[in-house]
């Protein structure tokens, strides 16, 4: 079945999701016992947690992303090693959540603020427990409890509601929803009409015990409620409530979701969309009916998954789908105090989910098309439409207006006006066509605009077809936007980007397509060895300032200063921000940044992730990057080497290979060749005997072997080293790895003239060949390969003999496509023979790269 469905493994696997609902994070230091973590036992009852199903799944699960002792001692030595910033990192990169919506209401000991969650997530919403907000209200120590009465307590939590609402939509962390745990006081029978005098009787009841007080009176409980709704419907905001299981605190009994009958039939409410949290576990069914009848009813299943065992939570999760519509079910992971919790949520919720749409696809409910989109449904799409959430601009967008006057915003954003469909061509250039953002959402995003076939034929020295390509001005294919991707320019408010993919039509892809080429190899490399590819990539680009002198234009370096200078950083630091700040609000994560060896050089190296996102995110990188440099009067380029008389500027790649997220790249005790696992040595042997043929892609510019030569870290010799930078091929042990192993591998002979997309696929089909074949690795090369310059080969030389390399290799040629391949090599041909002929004309690429 694992093959038969690869399409949606791979889209649950990659879907950037949104948790629906979560609670804060607590420090290292906090008193709330890790244990907590897997299970809501308390007291006596915790301590034989240790013993449940899903303990023992989950500790195995965390132990793995570690790469640790599957124990809780070794677990919990891990996190006091490595820090809270640390295992979240590893916890949230691992989790791919692009958004959290927290309800704060619960406290723990040394908790987090919600502004601090933005280190994990680009988007943070706020869920506002009525209840917490209630009993603030009456234990404010400015009254005594005998002052209040029904009236005055009303108006001032109607008062005071209205106004958390107000302030929220000046703020980054705005409210999206409201949230009720009546289920944990007085249980779910709400009476909607219950009437003042018996919710004045109750507040007077709560009144007469000792601070602070917590309110569980049933009367009180239900008016707060009910006017909560009332505020929620004239606000247009959702309501979760808590139901199903919990910890002790409430009567399982009383939290069937069929007790919200006499609230969901009030016709005040029927607009008032209400969200069952928990998947209503033990209630399942019965949540899936309620929401299949009633038009406002909404589930998600966190809690549930991953809190039970993995036949629970299947059979919950398809107990959930058996009524309702699929555009109601919502992922959240319940993520609570620890990091753990949230990738241990949104790591099991994307197997359950697979299984269960894959089952459903085996019993004829769902194609394997639908499945795929009620993944993207399910993970995303539905949070965003429900909590009014925009991703991709880093932003809550409500439409709120507070009864009774005060603030009013039909928009957090400014309007758009332009979406730039983006695509890099087989010369590594980014290119773009422009739509109006209304015609995007009315015709484009489906249909796509057409385009020229000559467009993958084109050179970095002429907008026409190379001879050679069987590419020509002919025919048209359709560049259609994909959605996912869609963001908002941080340099430009008015405009949005989105990355495009090449369809013959619509739901076809086009064999030139580069980015269904990096789908496709690493397709295979699942289904064939149940692996993915991580990547990171670091951008080294040079910023130069324009001199004008005798009317002559120039662009001169932005500095003279050397390798991770303070000086250059410090002069650079206003610009370099902006960039930061751009890159974060787009969901690009930064892990260093630092001046560079060349006159006005910088790196800055991105977070690993998914290749196929990875090659994306580099392009939007480099985007924002020359985006923002113009902006300040400079000039960035990513050329290899626009000046023959300093260092070059690569684009490295570090890959890490994956298995239900464990790194599988990396060896182990038992499996260990100089650090790396079997499979690992098998695929970096592959990647090291086609690496002469991958250079035409990942160095495919005449230009880029001015770079490529000995002693200038660029990897000008075919070997490989542990920790050996003048190696092509480096396999590294980053901090927080034992130090006989290594985590990934890096490629330096990899520049931004390349197509992202196409260099990863060359590696990918590189690595293939090295696991069919069992490929093996010769020893490593532990100094500067130049000291054994006679024993080794050097690498191609000039772009002629990469091509020629690559026109004898059959592996790439096969599994990229001989028809893509055939255009490459046509490609750098012509770009051999022009700048041979015009070698003047590279100091014109400054401005194409």
């Amino acid at each position: 079945m694992e093959a038969r469905y690869a399409a949606l493994r791979r889209a649950t696997e990659e879907v950037a999701a949104v948790d629906a609902h979560a609670h804060n994070l607590v420090e290292l230091g906090s008193a709330f016992p890790f244990l907590r973590c897997f299970s809501e036992a308390e007291g006596d009852a915790l301590a034989l947690a240790p013993h449940s199903l899903s303990f023992k799944r989950s500790l195995r699960d965390i132990a793995a992303l570690y790469n640790c002792e599957a124990s809780l001692e070794k677990v919990e030595e891990f996190r006091t090693a490595e820090g809270l910033k640390s295992i979240s990192s590893k916890c949230f990169q691992a989790a791919n959540i692009s958004a959290i919506l927290i309800d704060d209401g619960i406290t723990f000991d040394k908790m987090l603020d919600l502004e601090s969650h933005k280190a994990f997530a680009p988007v943070i919403g706020r869920v506002l427990r009525i209840e917490r907000l209630a009993e603030t209200i009456i234990n404010d120590e400015s009254f005594s409890g005998s002052s209040w009465t029904l009236d005055s307590f009303t108006e001032s939590y109607v008062a005071k509601l209205k106004n958390i609402l107000n302030i929220s939509l000046t703020v980054s962390s705005q409210i999206v929803a409201l949230k009720s745990i009546a289920a944990y006081r007085s249980g779910l029978e709400i009476n909607p009409n219950v009437s003042k005098t018996d919710a004045e009787d109750g507040l007077r009841k709560e009144l007469t015990g000792p601070r602070p007080f917590r309110i569980t009176n049933k009367n009180l409980i239900d008016y707060i409620f009910t006017c909560s709704l009332e505020i929620a419907v004239s606000v247009n905001l959702p309501v979760q409530i808590h139901t199903g299981f919990g910890d002790k605190d409430l009567d399982l009994r009383k939290c069937n979701p069929l007790h919200l009958r006499a609230v969901l039939e009030d016709k005040r409410f029927s607009k008032c969309q209400i969200v069952l949290l928990h998947a209503s576990y033990p209630f399942s069914k019965e949540a899936s009916y309620l929401a299949s009848v009633y038009s406002q009813v909404y589930l998600d299943f966190g809690l549930a998954i991953p809190k039970l065992s993995v036949h629970g939570m299947t059979s919950s999760l398809k107990e959930l789908l058996e009524l309702a519509p699929i555009k109601k079910v919502m992922f959240s992971t319940d993520g609570y105090a620890f990091p753990e919790t949230y990738y241990l949520g949104a790591k099991r919720a994307r197997d359950v989910v697979y299984h269960v749409l894959a089952t459903a696809c085996e019993d004829g409910d769902l194609s394997s098309q639908e499945a795929i989109e009620a993944v993207e449904d399910i993970f995303r799409r539905n949070t965003l439409n429900l909590y009014k959430l925009n991703v991709t601009n880093g932003s809550i967008n409500h439409e709120t207006t507070i009864a009774g006057g005060g603030v009013s915003s039909s928009s957090v954003e400014e309007d758009v006006l332009f979406v730039r469909i983006i695509w890099s061509d087989a010369s590594g250039q980014n290119r773009c066509r422009v739509v109006p953002a209304g015609r995007l959402y009315e015709v484009t995003r489906n249909k796509g605009v057409g385009l020229t076939f000559a467009v993958m034929g084109m050179t970095s020295f002429c907008d026409g077809p190379a001879d050679g390509t069987n590419l020509t001005g002919v025919g048209e294919i359709r560049l259609v936007p994909d959605m996912p991707t869609l963001l908002r320019l941080p340099w430009s408010s008015r405009e949005e980007m989105v990355m495009a993919d090449m369809q013959i039509r619509p739901g076809e892809a086009w064999e030139y397509c580069p980015r269904n080429t990096l789908r496709k190899v690493t397709k295979v490399l699942l289904d064939e060895f149940n692996v993915t590819m991580k990547a990171g990539f670091e951008n080294e680009f040079f910023l130069r300032r324009k001199l004008v002198s005798d009317g002559v234009e120039q662009w001169v370096p932005y500095d003279n200063t050397n390798y991770c200078s303070t000086s250059a950083f410090d002069g650079a630091s206003s610009i370099l921000q902006e960039v930061y700040s751009s890159l974060k609000t787009s969901g690009i994560v930064v892990e260093q940044l630092h001046a560079e060896s060349g006159k006005g050089q910088f790196e800055i190296a991105l977070k690993y992730i998914l290749c196929t996102l990875a090659a994306d995110k580099l392009i939007y990188a480099r985007e924002t990057i020359k985006s923002i440099a113009r902006k300040h009067g400079l000039l960035a380029t990513f050329l290899p080497k626009p000046d023959l008389n300093d260092i070059g500027s690569g684009s490295h790649v570090h890959l890490s290979l994956w298995e239900n997220d464990q790194n599988v790249f990396m060896g182990s005790s038992k499996d260990n060749f100089y650090g790396m696992s079997k499979t690992g040595a098998q695929f970096l042997a592959g990647v090291y005997h086609h690496l002469s043929s991958i250079l035409a892609f990942t160095a495919p510019h005449p230009n880029s072997y001015d770079r490529i030569q000995p002693n200038t870290w660029s990897g000008a010799y075919l070997c490989w080293g542990k920790e050996n930078r003048e190696a092509p091929l480096r396999t590294a042990c980053p901090p927080g790895v034992p130090l006989d192993l290594v985590s990934n591998f890096e490629i330096k002979s990899f520049d931004a003239c390349a197509n992202p997309h196409l260099g990863l696929a060359a590696i990918v089909a590189a690595g293939i060949d090295g696991l069919r074949r069992g490929l093996k690795l010769p020893e490593p090369i532990e100094s500067n390969p130049a000291d054994y310059a006679s024993k080794l080969k050097r690498l191609p030389q000039n772009l002629q003999e990469s091509v020629e390399s690559l026109s004898g290799d059959n592996v790439l040629h096969e599994l990229i496509g001989d028809k893509l391949v055939t255009a490459a090599i046509a490609i750098r041909k012509a770009e051999i023979d022009h700048y041979a002929k015009n070698p003047g004309a590279f100091n014109d690429l400054i401005y194409r790269y």
